[in-house]
């Protein structure tokens, strides 16, 4: 499905050779045709595939306080919702924004001694009818071409791939639900750095939902939850494929888990005196979990595997093999496989003449 642009622009985030950064704007916002509009889906589609991704809602109020507590200037921590008043009206007013919002960005980044460089993008657009709007910086990689005189031409293309400072601003739950404080979500880190450690501040938002703890508390709530139930292993492995595929499905449109969602896939019990399905089940847990919430693409494959290492020895299987050909005895902690990749099979072979 595809989505409705109201406004893009991107600015150029530059450093010299001591580090310092500066902004290189956009004299106009790009205008919206169709490569405009498969750009900005590919963005929204990275973005929702990435893991390890954080909710929060904006931290007005406290910002105000903080700049007057640090001594910093005003106008170098303009909070970022007075950016955002009628910056959706028009193409000049949301440039304007997005070259005040970027200007505050490489502000907070040199406060921490941060360096990035590449493109920062700001699109404003619907999807699903709900309105969104989205920052990253995106970087960039070289491309060689060969030309037809056989000649290297060197070129930079974008990197959406790997993108990994983002925010993506829920701009509607904020209008009508600004309670729940749900509305912003962001990529939390690489390689052990936070984003929040600017991203948010640049944002002065507070983090609400870890999605990753979710996700997991999720999966160890869905594998109670049918412990519980009088299950046949292959009941249990269908019931677990069902999760997958709704998860795969949410991903691919770019919508949250919903529990009451769930509750509608897995196994409903026959006792009417006790609990009803998996939404009442979740709801008496010491820690419930939240109604809704980002899937995290990871949990998808732990669904449908087992792995883990350690101790210089890595294991992988399908789950669907416990049991048939493999066998785990916990009294003596041994896992029997039957059936050897004819691959390693080999490698054992030899190492044993």
């Amino acid at each position: 499905m595809s989505i409705l642009i109201h406004h893009f622009v991107m600015h150029q985030l530059r450093a010299n050779e001591k580090g310092a950064m500066s902004l290189v704007p956009n004299a106009s916002c790009i205008a919206l045709n169709q490569a405009t509009t498969t750009l900005a889906q590919e963005i929204q589609q990275v973005f929702a595939s990435k893991p390890s991704k954080g909710i929060g809602s904006f931290l007005v109020a406290e910002s105000q306080v903080d700049e007057e507590d640090d001594g910093t200037p005003p106008e170098a921590l303009i909070p970022f919702v007075e950016l955002l008043s009628n910056a959706f009206e028009s193409d000049d007013a949301f440039l304007h924004m997005s070259t005040q919002a970027s200007q505050s960005l490489i502000t907070t980044m040199a406060q921490d001694n941060i360096v990035e460089t590449g493109f920062i993008v700001f699109s404003h657009y619907e999807f699903l009818a709900t309105e969104y709007l989205f920052i990253g910086i995106i970087n960039t990689k070289q491309h060689v071409e060969v030309s037809e005189d056989l000649e290297l031409l060197y070129s930079d293309h974008l990197d959406i791939a790997k993108m990994q400072l983002a925010v993506r601003i829920d701009l509607t739950a904020w209008k009508v639900q600004p309670e729940q404080e749900r509305y912003i979500s962001f990529i939390k880190g690489r390689m052990g750095r936070k984003v929040s450690d600017f991203f948010m501040r640049f944002l002065q938002c507070e983090e609400k939902v870890d999605v990753k703890q979710q996700n997991q508390q999720l999966l160890t709530t869905v594998e109670s939850y049918l412990a519980e139930e009088s299950l046949s292993v292959d009941e249990k492995n269908t019931s677990l494929a069902e999760v997958q595929d709704y998860y795969k499905k949410q991903i691919n449109s770019g919508n949250n888990i919903k529990v009451s969602d769930l509750a509608e896939v897995l196994p409903k019990r026959a006792d009417e005196n006790e609990v009803a399905d998996f939404s009442v089940f979740a709801s008496h847990l010491e820690t419930p979990l939240e109604p809704e919430f980002q899937p995290d693409g990871a949990a998808v494959r732990k669904l449908a595997r087992f792995s883990g290492q350690g101790g210089g020895v890595t294991v992988a299987f399908d789950r669907k093999l416990l049991g048939d050909k493999v066998h785990y005895d916990p009294v003596t902690d041994t896992l029997v496989i039957k059936g050897i990749p004819p691959n390693l099979k080999d490698q054992l072979t030899n190492a044993q003449d």
